[in-house]
């Protein structure tokens, strides 16, 4: 941990070990590869490696591989939980489940493909009785990819 002049805390970076700690997500469905920077209560900056190896790429214009927008969405929602759980100071278990309840205001500005790195930042708007919401952009080489504002929820596992 390092702290910055105005006061807030950021965290180091995390990899892919230290993520699978704080995301239920396996392959194919994990969407976040690194983190570069997360300050609890405040944002996180976060990477996804897009590779040719996709799983979904094959059936996703094989002529011109896209990433489709609902992947980067869910990639941006990840990224969002990432920040709870480190906002909460825990981590995921079998008591509870981080559901993504809602997308609003939804924008896709440009393709996403093979060799393309998603830079993701999320920043934590509002945070009430268990209802999280975000707003996130993906950006690929400085430019915006994508952008929402996410809703996210923890709910106690049913049974």
């Amino acid at each position: 941990m390092s702290e910055e002049g105005n006061g807030e805390v950021v965290e180091s970076r995390m990899d892919i070990h230290q993520i699978l700690d704080y995301l239920p997500h396996r392959y194919p469905i994990l969407l976040v590869d690194r983190v570069l920077e997360v300050v609890p209560g405040e944002r996180i900056t976060a990477l996804k490696n897009v590779s040719v190896n996709e799983p979904y790429f094959p059936g996703h214009y094989p002529h011109h591989p896209v990433m489709p927008g609902v992947l980067i969405v869910e990639a941006m929602a990840q990224t969002a939980a990432i920040l709870s759980f480190k906002t909460m100071g825990s981590k995921p278990d079998d008591k509870s489940v981080y559901y993504f309840v809602g997308i609003d205001n939804a924008r896709f500005k440009r393709p996403v493909g093979p060799g393309d790195q998603l830079v993701i930042e999320v920043a934590l708007k509002a945070n009430k009785r268990g209802i999280w919401k975000f707003s996130g952009v993906a950006k690929v080489d400085g430019q915006i990819a994508a952008e929402a504002d996410l809703i996210c929820a923890v709910r106690p596992t049913p049974g």
